[in-house]
């Protein structure tokens, strides 16, 4: 029996800033995939739509499917949690009455089947084990990463081109996937940790070290450097050392500058010699500050969590466990604060930005990576303005 699929944002909270009210936190980075491809791989289909926040209706990028608030849906259906990353293929689901997914007791989805509706959580319903990791907040993207990709890119072994002549490979060849690639000569390939796999239309250039488990998303540049244990998403720009990073999308880190342990959302900019810490001296558990709220994380190594349109101003250095929210520009300082907030207008984020000036902004970057900013791109930027300063 085969079921639609929605996914369900949950209420905004200070543990998924910098991304909440930004995007549908499905449409974030677990390991080499989004939670909704996840979703999308376990039960079989792609999603119908996302139950997100109501400013979030037309956000489009590509893959998206319709965002809305959420509605009464019949089955056969399963509504994923946003919050879960589910991993292999679904076990048999329930044929008749509503259902619950869960994983170690912790409800991650719903479901009804046919002739059922779903118009909310059910939680006397059937209950139905499944694996996966659950996500307490943006910042479990990171162990998620860790536990993710090696097995993300070891799936997507198999055909693949030619090892690119002079290239220096470290390991067995064959943990190598090259989907339509470039790659210079002198490209350092260590793959003793885990694969790497270039996807179409990536390139590497000389000079850059790419060790495993490693996966460069379709059309993204490596333009140097050490890059080690990352998702790189599509049409990143990636230089300098990078260690257990989680790049969404279209993000530009051009220039030197160690990155670490950190999550970079669309659209964000890094400039040159922009550095995070990911251990504190103490060597002990990172705590985040959101909006005066204290988040212990529980882990050990975190960079910064850098949300969609955030910029950084050359030389910034970030501390360990630092939020800069969504549009934010980061400059009149050589240290930023631990948090940032959406849309500041330099580092203490006493100052704004105003709306027109972001859309101008976005205006100017979106088209440099081939992404059209119709009147529809600019109602959905100028809703989400609002919604953070609202």
């Amino acid at each position: 029996m085969s079921h639609a699929l929605y996914l369900l944002d949950p209420d905004p909270a200070p543990a998924w800033a910098p991304f909440a009210g930004s995007r549908p936190l499905c449409e974030l980075r677990a390991g080499a995939h989004l939670i909704r491809e996840r979703w999308e791989t376990f039960v079989g289909a792609e999603a119908t739509g996302i139950f997100a926040l109501p400013h979030l209706a037309g956000f489009t990028e590509p893959g998206v499917p319709p965002v809305g608030p959420r509605r009464a849906v019949a089955g056969p259906v399963v509504i994923g949690s946003s919050t879960f990353a589910p991993c292999g293929l679904a076990p048999s689901l329930p044929e008749g009455g509503a259902f619950r997914l869960t994983n170690g007791g912790i409800t991650v989805g719903w479901g009804a089947g046919p002739g059922g509706t779903w118009d909310g959580p059910q939680p006397h319903a059937t209950a139905v084990e499944v694996p996966g990791l659950v996500l307490h907040g943006v910042y479990d993207l990171l162990p998620a990463l860790e536990r993710l990709l090696g097995d993300d890119t070891r799936a997507l072994l198999g055909d693949s081109d030619p090892v690119p002549a002079g290239s220096i490979v470290l390991g067995d060849p064959a943990a190598i996937a090259v989907h339509d690639a470039a790659v210079e000569p002198g490209v350092v390939f260590d793959v003793r940790n885990g694969p790497v796999v270039l996807e179409s239309g990536a390139e590497v250039r000389s000079g850059a070290r790419l060790e495993g488990p490693l996966w460069v998303g379709p059309n993204a540049h490596v333009l140097g450097g050490p890059i080690r244990a990352s998702a790189i998403g599509p049409r990143v720009n990636a230089r300098g050392e990078l260690s257990n990073c989680v790049f969404l999308g279209y993000g530009n880190k051009a220039h030197d500058g160690f990155v670490g342990h950190s999550v970079i959302g669309r659209w964000a900019n890094l400039g040159a010699g922009t550095i995070t810490s990911n251990l504190k001296n103490t060597y002990g558990r990172v705590r985040l500050d959101v909006a005066g709220a204290s988040l212990e994380t529980g882990l050990q190594f975190l960079g910064s969590l850098i949300g969609d349109h955030a910029k950084t101003a050359i030389g910034t250095l970030l501390s360990t466990g630092t939020v800069i929210g969504a549009g934010a520009s980061v400059f009149e300082g050589v240290r930023a604060p631990k948090y940032v907030p959406p849309f500041a207008w330099g580092s203490d984020g006493a100052t704004r930005m105003t709306k027109e000036g972001f859309l101008k902004i976005a205006g100017r970057v979106l088209p440099r990576r081939d992404v059209v900013v119709d009147e529809a791109t600019r109602a959905l930027l100028g809703r989400i303005y609002d919604w953070n300063l609202g």
